[in-house]
C-alpha cells in the first residue's frame, strides 16, 4: 500500500436512532447513526406485512368481473 492516500480506519459504534440498539464495527466515518436496524426493521423482525400486487390484466379482469363469468360458464 502506499503511504499517506488511504483515509484512517477506526472502530466506530453504530447507533439506531429508532430503537436505540448499539454494535461496533469498523469505518473510515468517526461515528455512524442509522434510521433502521436488523434489531427494528420489520423485515428482520418478522413483523412485515406482505401486500399482493395485482398485475395490469388482474386488475382489468376483477373490473369487468371476468374470472367470474368465466367460472359460471
Amino acid at each position: 500500500m502506499k503511504k499517506n492516500i488511504h483515509p484512517a480506519y477506526h472502530n466506530v459504534t453504530v447507533t439506531c436512532s429508532t430503537c436505540g440498539n448499539t454494535f461496533e464495527t469498523g469505518s473510515t466515518n468517526k461515528s455512524i447513526k442509522v434510521d433502521t436496524c436488523s434489531n427494528c426493521h420489520p423485515f428482520y423482525t418478522g413483523k412485515q406485512k406482505y401486500t399482493v400486487a395485482a398485475g395490469r390484466i388482474d386488475k382489468f379482469n376483477k373490473k369487468y368481473n371476468i374470472a367470474e363469468e368465466q367460472e359460471e360458464k
